[in-house]
């Protein structure tokens, strides 16, 4: 799989899926019933410029998300930022796909608050394992918004068209995101036990050479670790503990230090380098904001 198509276009997407000319340059609403993707573009390598908003039922088991392929269930919600790729497969004859898929330009939505905004929508940075899963009713509300940004870019465009299909699509994104904390809730369980992977993870490695090593670790490190993706990861943590992987971190960081402040010998300085910071006075910066004293007046305090 090493040829790598870049979709630029509203007709190029068009044309490489078999529809008719688009209505619009910078949004389109396909119907999976009606998509008959050109040969020449299966097992290929697709990066595009659109955001994308995918429920697809069933899918073909040979579609391919980054390196992992793709498992939709009944009502499932993919999605996608610019840049990102996926291919797909040849399908099966016997399937017959259901659903839409949104693509819409970041020129769309440029001029409007949705610009500034869409980068608080994590999911579109989540893997494909962490994807949407919608119930009858949910799916019912998606597809009355996507129902109403299709007519919208399909009628005569006027001042006020791509505000009202930006407000659309914005309101839509908004009721994934409120999906997705229903899912977190009802995934508690599961997410609990990742919880406490994660809480070991930062233990282990704060008890390894890998500190002194390698510094404080980023939260790819954890999310790697956990086979999740850093957005659904940071997610996860703040919804059900309000903390980010970072201030767990920190905080684990500032008890260690706290502990070799008052047991040991060692300076200031060494403490900071023992834990992984390269530069002491960002070590002090640190434990000043959480503690509200220095480091060395809490060790004379004490």
């Amino acid at each position: 799989m090493n040829q790598i198509v870049n979709i630029h276009s509203v007709s190029q997407l068009h044309q490489m899926l078999g529809f008719e000319k688009p209505a619009h340059p910078l949004i389109t609403v396909i119907d999976y019933s009606k998509c008959t993707i050109k040969p020449e573009y299966y097992n290929v390598r697709l990066v595009n410029d659109f955001y994308l908003v995918s429920l697809k039922t069933p899918a073909p088991p040979s579609l391919q998300y980054g390196r992992q392929y793709y498992d939709f269930e009944e009502g499932t919600l993919m999605f996608m930022a610019p840049g990102q790729a996926f291919s797909i497969g040849e399908p099966d004859e016997k399937t017959n796909f259901q659903g839409w898929v949104l693509f819409f330009h970041p020129d769309l939505i440029l001029p409007f608050g949705l610009s500034k905004k869409i980068k608080n929508f994590g999911f579109f940075s989540y893997s494909v394992s962490e994807a949407l899963h919608v119930s009858d009713e949910e799916k019912k509300m998606l597809d009355t918004l996507i129902q109403s940004i299709q007519m919208e870019y399909q009628s005569k465009l006027d001042q006020h068209s791509h505000a009202v299909i930006c407000t659309a699509i914005e309101q839509l994104l908004n009721y994934s995101k409120r999906f997705y904390s229903r899912q977190f809730i009802t995934r508690q369980k599961q997410h609990l036990d990742l919880i406490a992977h994660f809480e070991k993870l930062i233990q282990d490695y704060l008890d390894s050479d890998l500190l002194a090593e390698r510094g404080m670790p980023q939260v790819d490190y954890f999310s790697g670790q956990l086979h999740l993706s850093s957005g659904y990861l940071s997610d996860l943590l703040k919804k059900e503990t309000g903390k980010t992987v970072k201030e767990y971190l920190h905080l684990e960081i500032i008890e260690r230090a706290k502990y070799r402040l008052l047991n040991s010998n060692a300076s200031v300085n060494e403490i900071a380098y023992g834990l992984g910071f390269e530069y002491p006075q960002y070590f002090n910066r640190l434990f000043k904001s959480k503690v509200g004293m220095t480091p060395l007046a809490f060790r004379n305090l004490n």
